[in-house]
């Protein structure tokens, strides 16, 4: 059966926004607490609130750019979401005050949320439905290179140039970000609605039901990951694995992007439960040779594991929730899903913290290692076994048979 295209131009360019938009929020990420600390002299008990007021902005927004989406159109909604987030950039050079720092992040997280769940929902429809498994790991793999390219260079760059270089480069990534959503040229949906969506709730028209269950074990799952990237620098320096700690999330891209040719088509050809339950495994060992480990190879190590597993697993859950879903619901169903997903990762940030001021770190990934086997239960029990055999080999065999 011969494949059908996916590198268009409109893949590229839904993948480079997403891209730009995520290189500004890994690199604000790590280094608005500092600018709080040194510029704004922020005490550090109040760091927590600049990433979390962004979450919850992007949480809140999510539901509702999903049902505008369907209203108003798709492309409308990121170009809106990108201008938002263009002008949050712009404004941070004008912050001074910590409260001042804080209203701002709301809007920046209102235009993030907006412009990812927008993304999210166009490179469905972009990418051709025999081809969503590897198409959605590569518009994944974008967003895990601004995760490594974002913090690198926001980092590099306060060191020779202080916090308005940031700034700056912000500003231009976000520029780019919205013109290459300018020039997308979103799909035309037959929107179609029945009976029983005419008298929908409101509650249904933010949220796609259907994506739920998985969406509840990317919840667990992100909850897990939340150990990650919250704790595993603190955890390096407390076990002196400094020296190799700036190293853990390259190993863990490159292991990622090493593995990404061939785990999404294998969703594709083989089906999602032949790729999901070996990345729970993968996430899990992971996570558990953290627990455990005495020296920087096997930190690394650990940081290998985490990044196939991982890093399959939020493309593939997202595919798999946009594949349960009504064509015209997708950008719904996205929201749905990274709702849950955004909001394991805070819940997960508090709780385990909790849980590493009592029983240490390493204490703290064992439990997240349990965690991660709790979630391989939740995927068989709310998907995995119902998940019906729809892979391109299953589709050439029906062919062949006929």
């Amino acid at each position: 059966m011969s494949k059908s295209k996916l590198w268009t131009k409109d893949f590229v360019a839904v993948s480079m926004t997403s891209f730009f938009i995520f290189v500004v929020f890994y690199m604000m990420t790590v280094t608005l607490p500092l600018y709080a600390t040194d510029i704004l002299q922020a005490d550090k008990g109040s760091l927590g609130l600049i990433v979390t007021v962004f979450l919850i902005s992007a949480i809140i927004f999510r539901p509702l750019s999903g049902k505008w989406m369907i209203t108003f159109g798709q492309k409308r909604i990121l170009v809106i979401g990108a201008v938002l987030f263009l002008i949050g950039s712009v404004l941070y050079s004008q912050i001074n005050s910590l409260s001042s720092l804080l209203l701002l992040r709301v809007l920046h997280g209102i235009g993030f949320g907006m412009a990812t769940t927008a993304t999210g929902g166009i490179v469905a429809n972009v990418i051709p439905d025999d081809r969503r498994g590897e198409g959605m790991g590569y518009f994944a793999t974008f967003m895990n290179l601004a995760m490594v390219i974002g913090p690198f260079m926001g980092l590099t760059l306060i060191e020779a140039s202080g916090h308005s270089a940031v700034f700056t480069v912000a500003i231009v990534a976000s520029v780019l970000g919205l013109l290459c959503s300018l020039v997308l040229k979103v799909p035309t949906l037959k929107m179609v609605k029945s009976s029983t969506e005419v008298k929908a709730s409101f509650l249904a028209s933010l949220f796609e039901f259907k994506a739920l269950p998985i969406a509840l074990a990317g919840f667990v799952l992100s909850f897990a990951y939340a150990s990650i990237i919250s704790f595993v620098s603190v955890f390096a320096k407390e076990m002196n694995f400094t020296s190799v700690a700036s190293y853990f999330f390259v190993v863990y891209a490159v292991c990622l992007l090493l593995s990404r040719p061939f785990t999404g088509k294998w969703f594709d050809r083989y089906g999602e439960n032949f790729v999901v339950y070996p990345a729970i495994l993968l996430f899990t060992i992971g996570v558990f040779l953290i627990s455990q480990a005495s020296s920087g190879t096997t930190f690394l190590l650990a940081g290998g594991l985490i990044g196939i597993g991982f890093g399959t697993l939020t493309s593939s859950l997202q595919s798999i929730a946009i594949k349960v879903s009504p064509p015209q619901r997708r950008g719904v169903a996205t929201a749905t899903f990274f709702v849950l997903f955004d909001s394991g990762l805070g819940v997960g940030s508090s709780v385990l913290a909790v849980v590493s001021g009592s029983i240490g770190y390493q204490g703290m990934y064992g439990v997240c290692a349990i965690i991660g086997v709790m979630a391989l239960v939740v995927y068989y029990a709310l998907h995995g076994r119902y998940s019906k055999v729809t892979s391109r080999v299953a589709l050439e065999k029906q062919i062949v048979n006929k």
